[in-house]
């Protein structure tokens, strides 16, 4: 069975490694060919997260606190989302581009060890294996329908309102 949890991991993943690569590019040119798949990625996870995950953890997360787990992720989710904003204002390589990049990267690098040690562990308790598998088909006909990022909501969410609408 695939698993919600499994694949968001799988992308956290992803999204580490891609930071990496930026350290060994030298270029603007190869600092654009990751940068710019990355930055569509970290808009794109986030969408998921708010539009598969979220909601899910809203209704079945049992153990934890879910809608304080779920305004730390909008919150942080918005940072992210800010800094990759910054970034495609900038020049690739540019002073200005490498301080926005880096705050992606430590926005990113804060949201990610808090879910997987809060959000994803609280929901692995409180969803069934039927759940998850559910989802994660979600999750992967999401990417599906958002080639490339395309259609990706890439707007900021109050995340008062959010938890209210998907609680």
């Amino acid at each position: 069975m695939a698993d919600i949890v499994d694949l968001i991991l799988h992308d956290h993943q992803w999204l580490r490694r891609q930071f990496y690569y930026l350290d060994d590019a030298r270029s603007p040119t190869e600092l654009a060919a990751v940068w710019e798949p990355l930055a569509t990625r970290l808009d794109t996870h986030a969408d998921a997260e708010e539009t598969v995950f979220y909601p899910a953890l809203l209704k079945k997360g049992d153990s934890g606190d879910p809608e304080d787990e779920t305004e730390d992720a909008i919150t942080d989710h918005n940072k992210i989302r800010d800094a990759v904003a910054a970034a495609r204002r900038q020049t690739v390589g540019s002073e200005a581009w490498f301080e926005a990049v880096g705050e992606a990267r430590t926005e990113n690098g804060k949201h990610l060890d808090e879910e997987e040690r809060e959000a994803l562990p609280d929901f692995v308790k409180s969803a069934s294996l039927q759940l998850r598998h559910d989802l994660a088909l979600e999750w992967l006909k999401f990417y599906h329908a958002h080639p490339a990022g395309r259609g990706v909501d890439e707007s900021n969410k109050d995340a008062a309102a959010y938890i209210a609408e998907n609680s």
